[in-house]
C-alpha cells in the first residue's frame, strides 16, 4: 500500500486531489465534489492537455458503434448515485438499447478521489471492454463494501480492490502493476480532465446523448431522449 500512496503523490502533480487523509470515507460529499471540481478544473485540465498525450486511453464502449445514437456516461466508481444507476436503470438501458444495437454506449470515468482512480486502474487492467464492463458491474454492485472497507482505510480499500481484480481473473502481479503504473495513472487523470472540460461535466452521473449533456435522470426520461435522438 505504501508504494501505491507514493505513486499517488506523483499523480497529485496532475490531478491535485488524490491525497485525501486516511480518515476520509468512501465517496465524495457535496463539499468534496465541489472541491474536486475546483481542483480538477480548467487550470489543471489545461496543464494536462499541454503536457500529457492521452491518445493511448481506450474508449470503453458497448453496443453498435454505427448506431444513430451515442450515449456517453460520465461516472465515478465511488459515487453512490452512479452505483444506483448501474444496479438499476443501466440494466434496462442495456437490454432495451445497447444489446439491441440501437445505441453506442461509452463509459468514461470521473476521478473525485484516489479510490475511484484505483478502481479504474483495476477495471482497465485486462484491457478489453468485456472485462472492463464486467469489473465495473462488480465495483458498483459491491461499492458499499469495498469503498467503505475499514471505515475508509486506504490499505483495506486497496486490498478489497485487489480481491475484485482476482475475481476477474487477473494475477496478483498484473494487479500490482496496474495499481502502481504512475504514467498510466497520470494519463487517466489527464484524459478525464480533457473530457470533462470538453463536455462541461460537473456532477456524476452525467450523460451526453448525441452531443447534448444531461444530468442524472429517471430511466423513462432517458429512454424518451434516446428515442427522440434516433428520430423514433
Amino acid at each position: 500500500m505504501n508504494r501505491i500512496v507514493a505513486i499517488l503523490a506523483v499523480v497529485v502533480g496532475v490531478g491535485g486531489y488524490f491525497l485525501y487523509s486516511s480518515m476520509q470515507s468512501s465517496g465524495p460529499s457535496a463539499q468534496e465534489q465541489a472541491q474536486a471540481e475546483r481542483l480538477l478544473g480548467a487550470a489543471n485540465a489545461q496543464e494536462a492537455s499541454d503536457d500529457i498525450d492521452t491518445s493511448s486511453v481506450v474508449e470503453m464502449q458497448l453496443g453498435n458503434p454505427d448506431a444513430p445514437v451515442t450515449v456517453i456516461e460520465y461516472a465515478s466508481y465511488t459515487c453512490p448515485h452512479c452505483a444506483t444507476f448501474h444496479t438499476g436503470a443501466y440494466k434496462q438501458l442495456k437490454s432495451d438499447y445497447i444489446d439491441a444495437g440501437k445505441v453506442n454506449f461509452i463509459y468514461r470515468e470521473v476521478y473525485f478521489d484516489r479510490f475511484g482512480l484505483w478502481a479504474s486502474a483495476i477495471a482497465r487492467c485486462a484491457g478489453t471492454p468485456e472485462t472492463f464492463f464486467g469489473v465495473t458491474d462488480m465495483l458498483y454492485s459491491g461499492q458499499s463494501e469495498w469503498a467503505r472497507a475499514g471505515g475508509g482505510d486506504p490499505a483495506q480499500i486497496a486490498d478489497e480492490l485487489r480481491k475484485i481484480g482476482r475475481l476477474a481473473g487477473l494475477s496478483g502481479d498484473t494487479i500490482e502493476a496496474c495499481l502502481t503504473d504512475a504514467d498510466n495513472l497520470r494519463t487517466l487523470v489527464a484524459w478525464y480532465q480533457q473530457n470533462a472540460a470538453e463536455d462541461g461535466i460537473n456532477s456524476t452521473p452525467s450523460f451526453v446523448i448525441n452531443g447534448t449533456k444531461y444530468n442524472n435522470m429517471a430511466y423513462n426520461e432517458m429512454s424518451r431522449l434516446i428515442d427522440e435522438a434516433a428520430g423514433s
